[in-house]
């Protein structure tokens, strides 16, 4: 089975994959990995702290992860606007939540002080679950749900005087340190924006690469959950390894 991060199941109904959409996901990683290795130059001490919370780095951070969820959104509707189909739904989340609490785990192990408590899995895993209440329902339901986050967001985000560890809510003032913090406030907005794209566009209509070339890039994507699990240690372990060599 491809074990695939965005997708509440392997493919659409249909049993097609959706090129244009893989290579999405693929580009997704791939700004994913390239930051994750700058943050790994910091934690190395070969760049200077705090590089990648500032300036291009910082914009990259949110563009990537927005990428993620709106994907997330897309494909919910790929694999469930026609009705849920509940048994690779809950396949798809448990194999997720499972992989957002081994990172948490190896985190604590690592780094107590600023482990991922809620990163991009964790609110994967969520927005999943929140997108089933408009995947097959209306466009504009999914529109007024993402007017909604959005609202909250700038009404009350990063403001009220809620316990640090209520951080992944995206509300608290002061949210317990992370080394990846993807609050559910805003986050879930890019997610149900992806499904009105996804309602209003037919997406299997799209015209897509279909060459082999294509579909070599195209590979990640299919595979986005191994790919976002194994790339931090590859990074880290070559890095170690030139630093030993150096």
């Amino acid at each position: 089975m491809t074990v695939d991060l965005m997708n509440a199941d392997a493919r659409p109904p249909q049993g097609d994959r959706i090129v244009i959409v893989d290579l999405a996901r693929s580009a997704a990683l791939l700004g994913m990995i390239v930051f994750h290795f700058v943050t790994d130059l910091e934690l190395f001490e070969l760049i200077e702290p705090g590089t990648t919370l500032q300036g291009g780095w910082y914009v990259m951070a949110r563009v990537v992860a927005g990428s993620f969820l709106f994907l997330v959104g897309i494909s919910l509707v790929l694999a469930h606007g026609r009705g849920i189909r509940w048994r690779p739904f809950w396949r798809q989340i448990a194999l997720i939540a499972g992989a957002a609490l081994i990172i948490s785990v190896v985190t604590y192990v690592a780094m107590p002080g600023s482990f991922v408590y809620f990163g991009i899995l964790h609110v994967i895993v969520v927005a999943k679950l929140a997108g089933l209440l408009v995947v097959v329902r209306p466009a504009w339901l999914a529109a007024l749900a993402a007017a909604i986050v959005l609202g909250v967001w700038a009404r009350f985000g990063l403001s009220l005087p809620l316990d640090p560890w209520l951080g992944w809510t995206g509300l608290a003032a002061r949210p317990r340190p992370a080394l990846d913090l993807i609050p559910i406030f805003p986050w879930l907005a890019p997610m149900f924006l992806g499904i009105v794209v996804a309602k209003l566009v037919d997406m299997r209509a799209l015209p897509g690469p279909r060459t082999r070339f294509a579909r070599a890039l195209a590979w990640p994507g299919q595979h986005s959950l191994a790919v976002y699990l194994l790339h931090q240690p590859v990074l880290i372990g070559l890095l170690w390894l030139g630093l030993q060599l150096a």
